[in-house]
């Protein structure tokens, strides 16, 4: 038995990566990623195609509905490698920010629901910062984890 064998026996495992080809081979429960990245993982050649695909699709749309969109494609191509859940990053410029925090959870959950992808299958994550925490609160009432 290997050591990440030994250490599901105790835990779950969360691949924190935006190599979703990569995940299959350590089986995590959950994933996690934010956009350094998903910038990393466009940056191979596998990946390059479903950035072009997803960028053209949403031409002539503000650069972080572009964004927020390429983070969800690659959360849905994690969700079907991982059994759980995946973990979507709100922009960190937004960390003092709780309503335009909670409006760019609400827009991320949309297009996961959109996709067909229940909320209880998508983490939203926000800056641990006092208007982070106040929108975490207001997001948890509505459901949104």
């Amino acid at each position: 038995m290997n050591q990440l064998d030994q250490l599901k026996q105790f835990t779950t495992v969360v691949a924190d990566t935006g190599n979703f080809k990569q995940l299959a081979q350590f089986a995590p429960q959950d994933a996690t990623t934010n956009p350094s990245l998903i910038l990393k993982a466009v940056q191979q050649p596998e990946y390059a195609p479903l950035l072009a695909e997803t960028v053209a699709a949403h031409r002539g749309r503000a650069l972080d509905e572009i964004v927020d969109e390429v983070l969800v494609r690659f959360g849905l191509e994690i969700l079907k490698v991982v059994p759980g859940r995946v973990s979507t990053e709100v922009d960190a410029r937004l960390s003092f920010d709780t309503a335009a925090t909670v409006a760019r959870a609400h827009r991320l959950i949309a297009l996961y629901e959109a996709a067909g992808i229940p909320r209880s299958r998508v983490l939203i994550k926000i800056a641990s910062t006092w208007e982070g925490i106040e929108a975490a609160r207001q997001l948890e009432k509505e459901g949104i984890r």
